[in-house]
């Protein structure tokens, strides 16, 4: 048996970004976690979490897929893609695991996907928990983590982030088999 500790947040938001990153550097301190990834569109929350943690593990930044919030634009800056790789960050654009295609064809006819359901499923934790579960699905099937070695997955919503999980991240394929060891931190509303 072990006793554990999770750190709430009052609410969700960007509020809480520095302190999400303190929980997750004990937790480093104390596992033998190899990877963060990090939902950040913006590139701002990962170069956080590198000033914090420098190199002693392998940061992936998540953002959004051109085109998300506009067509043909990107959400980061090509000068924060260059330095997020300059410290050795590696950031990825992808189409969301738990909507992607489905999401156009929900919008013109209506109606759900399965996806949404697993997605409002991880939603009843916190927005955070589930856009980190959806980045290491998306991370996997793009072969920058491997599947089944535990990581830590970051996510928040809108700016910042303010949820953080170990999980063992699988391919979409095993979505089922997909394992969250922990909370570490996650809001309390």
């Amino acid at each position: 048996m072990a006793r554990k500790f999770i750190t709430y947040f009052d609410k969700e938001g960007n509020d809480y970004t520095d302190e999400l990153i303190m929980a997750i550097k004990d937790k480093l301190d104390i596992t033998d976690i190899k990877r963060v990834i990090i939902a950040s569109a913006s590139g701002e929350s990962a170069l956080k979490l590198y000033e914090a943690i420098g190199d002693e593990v392998e940061i992936i930044n998540v953002t959004h897929h051109v085109g998300f919030s506009g067509s043909n634009e990107s959400d980061i800056s090509k000068g924060m893609i260059k330095k997020l790789e300059k410290v050795g960050i590696k950031t990825y654009f992808g189409s969301h695991a738990f909507s992607g295609a489905a999401r156009g064809v929900t919008n013109k006819f209506g109606g759900y996907s399965p996806l949404d359901i697993v997605a409002n499923t991880f939603r009843m934790f916190s927005h955070g928990i589930k856009v980190g579960v959806e980045i290491s699905i998306m991370a996997t099937d793009a072969g920058l983590i491997p599947a089944g070695e535990e990581i830590i997955a970051v996510g928040g919503r809108g700016h910042g982030v303010d949820s953080a999980v170990i999980l063992t991240p699988v391919n979409s394929k095993d979505l089922f088999d997909l394992k969250i060891h922990e909370i570490i931190a996650m809001p309390r509303d």
